[in-house]
């Protein structure tokens, strides 16, 4: 990979190549913080029932300070730094479970190259000829046929937005868009490359002549930060979901639609159980309010229906659903095997519901293939190109987290025609007129097959 990456100096076009290639297993960075000489004031997920006045008591009694709770699911998050403050909750009888909070690393550090001329201006063509993964899943011919997404609303569950870009703004609801990583504002992260944008260019970036084009290019994007440089806590993602499955009426973000390009392995003796239940439990609420929780399989290239120890979460949580991801070889030079699983990608019956184009990088060799008016490595275009940074920029990614947005973008599309449709019922459509690929029937790959934007509107 470092000879590909070490050419692209050679170029003078605003374009990024980011490679998604999420090889690590969970990493614990451990407490939030810590004062000079005292003891460290740590976070804890607790879990009831229900939540209600006799946990806020008890948690109070064991040191702490309640930040967040929900009644329906029990689950709460509470701050002490009292060092047997989860002891003492526990013996309350008033909570189920509950552990110290973790940071994990959600999104491992990507290898991205930016070049230095600007990108796009007005007037300028757009890159819609380099999205080959529209192409592959009809969504030109689901617009044509008058669906866009126009009215759904997708929350997208990342780090740091950035607002400003021309394939953002326009579909972005700022007014509730929100961050619950503290410190931070729900468009700021560290500078280069914004994975969150790209998720929501890929899912929904608007048809304005400008750039790329989403999936659903009406559908409102609503940006949600809970991780910071690809990390973030449990809790952060829990109160995340929360907030976006709440309907507006209720100081929520009104969500039809949930995508979440993140995970975390989790495996057996490392502590998180509770964790991994409390988020089970979120993600279940989110459901019962018809709100759709979309996740990336992940990057890993494991078979999670022989991985009896581990879990891949969020993909693996509750009542939401994990997309696969497929890639091209050498689309660039003619070949348009979009339906190929990428070679990274996690699969198994258990975890994938559909697969979706995510991209991939193994074409041999540095050969330089001419697509359109853009010069590059042959490899690079078959990877998805969507929004970068700021206001203007753009580049390829490959992974499940490019995936995950495909699926969700047509999810828009299904959730358009069918307003009232429930989220089972959803889950369902996207299945069932997905296109089906490998063994009949369910298959470890592509679960019930890769996604077809025209069939889902239409049948």
């Amino acid at each position: 990979m470092e000879g590909k990456v070490n050419f692209f100096h050679n170029f003078k076009i605003n374009l990024i190549v980011s490679v998604f290639l999420f090889i690590s297993l969970l990493v614990v960075f451990g407490s939030f913080s810590s004062a000079s000489g005292e003891e460290a004031e740590k976070t804890y997920i607790l879990m009831a029932g229900k939540w209600g006045k006799k946990q806020n008591t008890a948690a109070i009694k064991a040191g702490g300070t309640v930040t967040f709770s929900h009644g329906e699911t029990g689950v709460g998050i509470a701050v002490s730094s009292a060092p047997d403050f989860l002891e003492k909750a526990l013996a309350s009888h008033a909570f189920t479970d509950g552990a110290e909070d973790m940071m994990i690393e959600w999104q491992p550090p990507t290898e991205v190259v930016k070049f230095d001329d600007a990108g796009v201006t007005p007037g300028d063509e757009t890159f819609f000829f380099l999205q080959w993964h529209l192409d592959a899943i009809e969504a030109p011919a689901a617009w044509g046929a008058g669906f866009t997404g126009k009215g759904v609303r997708i929350a997208v569950l990342d780090g740091g937005m950035p607002a400003d870009h021309v394939d953002i703004a326009p579909n972005l609801d700022f007014a509730a868009s929100a961050s619950f990583v503290p410190g931070f504002d729900f468009d700021e992260d560290v500078p280069g490359f914004r994975h969150a944008g790209h998720v929501a260019g890929i899912a929904a970036a608007p048809d304005n002549g400008l750039g790329t084009i989403g999936v659903a290019p009406e559908a409102t994007i609503i940006g949600v930060k809970v991780l910071h440089d690809g990390s973030g806590s449990f809790g952060w993602i829990m109160q995340g979901i929360e907030y976006a499955s709440r309907s507006l009426t209720e100081g929520g973000a009104g969500a039809d639609i949930i995508n979440m390009s993140l995970r975390g392995i989790i495996c057996k003796g490392g502590g998180a159980g509770p964790l991994v239940a409390a988020l089970n439990k979120i993600i279940n609420t989110a459901t019962k309010r018809g709100v759709l929780v979309i996740s990336a399989a992940g990057n890993e290239g494991f078979n999670f229906d022989h991985a009896w120890d581990c879990i891949v979460t969020p993909a693996e949580s509750g009542n939401g659903i994990a997309i696969s991801a497929t890639g091209p070889v050498g689309w660039a030079l003619g070949n348009t095997n979009f339906r190929r699983p990428a070679h990274y990608t996690n699969h198994g019956n258990s975890l994938v519901h559909v697969a979706a184009p995510g991209g991939d990088w193994v074409l041999p060799g540095n050969d330089v293939c001419t697509v359109g008016f853009i010069i590059h490595y042959c490899w690079v275009f078959d990877m998805v190109f969507s929004v970068y940074e700021g206001t203007s920029s753009y580049g390829w990614g490959g992974g499940t987290s490019m995936a995950a947005p495909v699926a969700a973008g047509v999810a828009a599309l299904i959730k358009q025609r069918f307003p009232n449709i429930s989220v089972g019922a959803l889950k369902n459509k996207l299945a069932n007129t997905a296109d089906d690929e490998g063994k009949p029937g369910h298959d470890p790959f592509y679960g019930r097959g890769f996604v077809n934007a025209l069939r889902a509107v239409l049948e």
